[in-house]
């Protein structure tokens, strides 16, 4: 049985809204727009999400 991934908004997002929406996965991660939803994703590796989730805790941003 699989787990359904799951997108969710950032913690700083007033109401959910006007934000990103993310949803990580065992390759990577998915980002969208949550005003656009129906127009797609972005995906990126793991590589790729973990490098910049370090740069973003190290606030190279």
């Amino acid at each position: 049985m699989s787990i359904p991934h799951i997108w969710h908004t950032s913690s700083y997002s007033p109401n959910g809204s006007n934000c990103v929406e993310v949803r990580e996965r065992a390759r990577g991660a998915d980002i969208r727009d949550t005003r656009h939803r129906a127009a797609g994703h972005l995906s990126f590796s793991p590589d790729e999400w973990r490098y910049f989730l370090r740069d973003l805790k190290r606030d190279r941003f």
